[in-house]
C-alpha cells in the first residue's frame, strides 16, 4: 500500500515559489495532504493481539519493524499503537506493545 493512497492532492503554483519552481524547470508542483491518523482506543486495543516489547538503548521503530513484519516502512504502525511518535519518547526498560495483526491494526489506524 502506497503512502499516498487516498490523500488529497494540492497544485502549488504559487508566486512565492517562483525560484524554487524556475530551478526545477517547472511550472507546478504536485502536492499531498498531510495523513491524519485516528487515534487507536482501549476498545480497539484490546481487539489486537501484541507481544510486549522492552525497548533498550539503541533501538529504532524501523528495526523492530522489520524484524516484525519484514518491512521496515511499517514503524508507524507500533509507533503509532503505542502512542509514541518517536524513539525519543522511550527510555530503556519501556514497555512497547507490538501488534502482530497487521490488517487489524491497518483497518483501525488508516
Amino acid at each position: 500500500m502506497s503512502r499516498y493512497s487516498g490523500r488529497r492532492k494540492g497544485i502549488n503554483e504559487e508566486e512565492m515559489y517562483e525560484d524554487v519552481l524556475s530551478r526545477r524547470g517547472v511550472n507546478q508542483i504536485v502536492q499531498y495532504t498531510t495523513p491524519r491518523f485516528k487515534q487507536i482506543t482501549d476498545e480497539d486495543k484490546l481487539r489486537i493481539r501484541t507481544q510486549d516489547y522492552t525497548w533498550r538503548s539503541g533501538d529504532k521503530f524501523w528495526r523492530i519493524a522489520t524484524e516484525n513484519y519484514g518491512d521496515a516502512t511499517l514503524w508507524w504502525i507500533i509507533a503509532q499503537f503505542n502512542g509514541k511518535p518517536t524513539e525519543q519518547h522511550l527510555d530503556p526498560g519501556d514497555i512497547i506493545k507490538i501488534p502482530l495483526e497487521l490488517s487489524i491494526v491497518l483497518g483501525v489506524l488508516t
